[in-house]
C-alpha cells in the first residue's frame, strides 16, 4: 500500500531573509509539524527539492514560523509562499477530534438512535466548541456541538458516528 498523505498546514508568507516562513495550520487541526519532520511541499516547483524536513519551529501569534531545508533565503521562502504541507499520516499523532475541516464537509453524519441525520454542510467556530451545520434527512438542519459527549467516531472514511443529546432534534 503507497505511503498516505495528509494535509496539515499551509504557508502564508516568508519571515525575515533567512528563509524561514509562517505557517498556519489548517481550520480544524493544530500546528502537527515538529523539528525533524519530513515533508512534501506543494504544488511541487521545478527548481525545488520535493521533500523538506522541517529544521526549526518557533511560535508567532498567527501560526508558526517554520525553516524547512529547502528555503535558505529570502527568495525561496517568497517561493513557498501558498504552498501547503504535507506530512506522512504515519509520522502524525492525531486525536479523533484533529480532523481538517476540508476533510468533514460533505461527510455523512449518523446518530445512533435516530439513523443518519444528513451530511454536514458547513462548520461554525464558537468560542466553546465548533458546531456541526447538519443537513439533509427528514430531521432538517441539526446543528451537532462538537464535544465528546456527542462524537462517537470519526473515522477517516464512512459515516460519522454521533450520539447526540434529547432536545436536539425536533421530533
Amino acid at each position: 500500500m503507497p505511503a498516505q498523505y495528509k494535509n496539515i498546514a499551509r504557508v502564508v508568507r516568508p519571515h525575515g531573509t533567512k528563509g524561514e516562513v509562517l505557517v498556519a495550520p489548517l481550520r480544524g487541526l493544530p500546528l502537527l509539524l515538529v523539528e525533524g519532520m519530513r515533508v512534501s511541499l506543494t504544488p511541487p516547483a521545478f527548481k525545488r527539492e520535493r521533500f523538506s524536513t522541517v529544521r526549526s519551529i518557533s511560535e508567532a501569534p498567527d501560526g508558526a514560523r517554520i525553516l524547512f531545508s529547502c528555503s535558505r533565503t529570502l527568495d525561496d521562502a517568497e517561493g513557498l509562499t501558498g504552498c501547503y504541507v504535507l506530512a506522512l499520516e504515519s509520522d502524525l499523532d492525531l486525536d479523533p477530534f484533529d480532523v481538517a475541516y476540508d476533510d468533514l464537509i460533505g461527510r455523512e453524519v449518523v446518530d445512533e438512535r435516530h439513523g443518519s441525520l444528513g451530511t454536514i454542510q458547513s462548520i461554525m467556530e464558537t468560542p466553546a466548541n465548533d458546531v456541526w451545520v447538519v443537513d439533509g434527512s427528514d430531521h432538517g438542519e441539526v446543528l451537532i456541538p462538537v464535544i465528546e459527549d456527542v462524537l462517537c467516531e470519526i473515522p477517516h472514511e464512512g459515516p460519522i458516528a454521533v450520539c447526540i443529546m434529547d432536545g436536539l432534534l425536533d421530533l
